[in-house]
């Protein structure tokens, strides 16, 4: 069984794990096509790359999510020779399109990924890529439960199963020497509560900062950590001030995916409080796992997938309530035993169903699947 990927999202190199465990199946070959960059993010070198055959590409629009295509696609598929071609976009991108029709064309079936979990009646041309790719293809992956919804009542009537895109590599993410760390990034309190990602509105960061200022007033022990640059991170700095919280607020820049896991170690609670937008809800939370695999508490609105990727490994609050989250953090903070609870839970719960291997595993499988097993 061989299969050609195609995805812009591993020029990042931990997210090519997936494709080196996915070639310890003895009866699959992966190969890969990926742009040179993504963007203004370049190709990420890693030794594991002359395991497998990866066909890098200079590629016409990048950095346009929708729009962007490889030209030389079809002598790629000439040299790999693949039973299947993994198309690792959206069903209404022009990539997947031209990916799908090349397919049909050259008799070699194709699946699709998707994390779109809201409805949408897409305009023309998107609305007709879409029709083809659902005709053209023999199977998707849908990253969340929602968006496997959409596919259905957008009558997509071919296989399909929930798989994130990619797991959490525990090479990078586990327990680390804390201490040592937080001495290093200046953390100083013995509760620490943190936040990952673009400082954006519909993140919810406003919900956290509501949140945390009664906490940090009334508990000297209390400090956050927030991690990232977005448009939001002026309102943060005036809440700051504002709040006279300087010295227990942690301001780190966005830091490359090799430290992500030290930077986890920073905080005992993580919290994702994202808001679901007209356009946009939450699709399924990395930072989650990552939290988890490192050995974090997290809480989560919720906000689209972040109820099922916590489970029972964590706290879920109404998306928008401060006050409720308030009393999350406040319960792990007053629990110890809960904490230590839910921690080892998160561990556990990453380790069963979103590492690496077991995404590759799920992924083998519905390949197996699509080929007739």
């Amino acid at each position: 069984m061989r299969v050609l990927m195609i995805s812009k999202a591993c020029v990042t190199a931990s997210y090519r794990s997936k494709l080196v465990h996915l070639n310890k199946f003895d009866d699959l070959t992966m190969g890969l096509v990926v742009p040179d960059r993504w963007d203004n993010l370049p190709y990420e070198a890693d030794p594991a790359d002359s395991t497998y055959p990866i066909y890098k590409a200079s590629i016409p629009l990048n950095g346009r999510n929708h729009f962007h295509w490889y030209p030389e696609l079809p002598r790629y598929v000439a040299d790999f020779k693949p039973d299947l071609i993994h198309i690792d976009e959206e069903h209404y991108s022009y990539v997947t399109a031209r990916a799908a029709s090349l397919g049909r064309r050259l008799g070699v079936p194709t699946i699709f990924f998707t994390w779109q979990n809201i409805y949408k009646d897409y305009p023309w041309p998107f609305s007709a890529i879409e029709r083809g790719v659902f005709k053209r293809t023999r199977g998707a992956i849908a990253g969340n439960r929602e968006a496997e919804t959409v596919l259905r009542k957008k009558g997509y009537d071919k296989p399909v199963v929930v798989i994130p895109q990619f797991g959490t590599d525990l090479t990078l993410f586990g327990p680390r020497d804390r201490q040592a760390l937080r001495h290093s990034y200046r953390v100083r309190t013995e509760f620490t509560v943190g936040y990952v990602g673009r400082l954006i509105e519909e993140k919810g960061i406003g919900d956290l900062l509501q949140a945390m200022a009664p906490f940090m007033h009334a508990d000297p022990g209390v400090g956050l950590v927030i991690v990232g640059r977005g448009p939001y991170q002026d309102a943060v700095k005036a809440w700051q001030e504002h709040e006279k919280l300087d010295d227990r607020v942690v301001d780190v820049p966005w830091v490359s995916s090799d430290a992500m896991g030290d930077v986890m170690s920073l905080m005992d609670v993580l919290v994702l409080p994202s808001h679901t937008t007209s356009r946009w809800k939450e699709q399924f939370g990395r930072v989650l796992t990552e939290a988890m695999a490192t050995g974090d508490v997290v809480v989560g609105s919720d906000s689209g997938e972040i109820p099922h990727v916590i489970g029972d490994a964590g706290l879920v609050f109404h998306e928008g309530d401060a006050s409720q989250l308030e009393r999350a953090l406040r319960k792990l903070r007053s629990d110890p035993d809960l904490f230590n609870e839910l921690a080892h839970r998160g561990i556990r719960r990453v380790a069963e169903h979103f590492t690496q291997e077991a995404i590759a595993q799920k992924t083998h499988d519905f390949y197996r699947s699509v080929l007739g097993g």
